[in-house]
């Protein structure tokens, strides 16, 4: 449920507000107070909405690892490609496959992903590290 619907049933006394206490460090409690004033804003309004928005894209996170699990090794590996900035050619090359079937598996990643372009994936997973998937080439 979105925030808008559960301040709106808060309001209107049809859901109890739930108290969450927890200890904060001075500094990121000072921050906290900080950000307030500059938005006008209490700080539990704030420290409420920064609490939301981390636990939607922990949420998010976790539907796009279940779509990264669902992806093939071959998927996964020229997505990984693609999110380290490899062209078809360079996948092609460094995959010994044609960039036809490169291409293949670009479309089925995007498509599970449900994206449209390669730009879109790398800003979707852009905090993912997938320096694991980089090793010496063979000589």
């Amino acid at each position: 449920m979105n925030r808008f619907f559960l301040r709106l049933l808060r309001r209107l006394g049809l859901l109890r507000p739930e108290r969450l206490t927890f200890d904060l460090e001075l500094e990121d409690r000072l921050a906290l107070r900080e950000l307030a004033r500059q938005e006008e804003r209490r700080p539990d309004d704030v420290a409420a909405d920064l609490l939301s928005a981390a636990l939607e894209r922990r949420r998010t996170a976790g539907e796009y690892l279940d779509v990264w699990h669902s992806l093939t090794p071959r998927e996964q590996e020229v997505a990984a490609l693609i999110c380290l900035g490899y062209t078809t050619r360079q996948m092609a090359a460094r995959l010994h496959i044609s960039t036809e079937t490169v291409n293949t598996h670009v479309y089925n990643g995007l498509r599970k992903f449900g994206l449209h372009r390669r730009t879109e994936l790398r800003r979707l997973l852009g905090d993912w590290d997938f320096s694991s998937w980089v090793r010496e080439e063979k000589k």
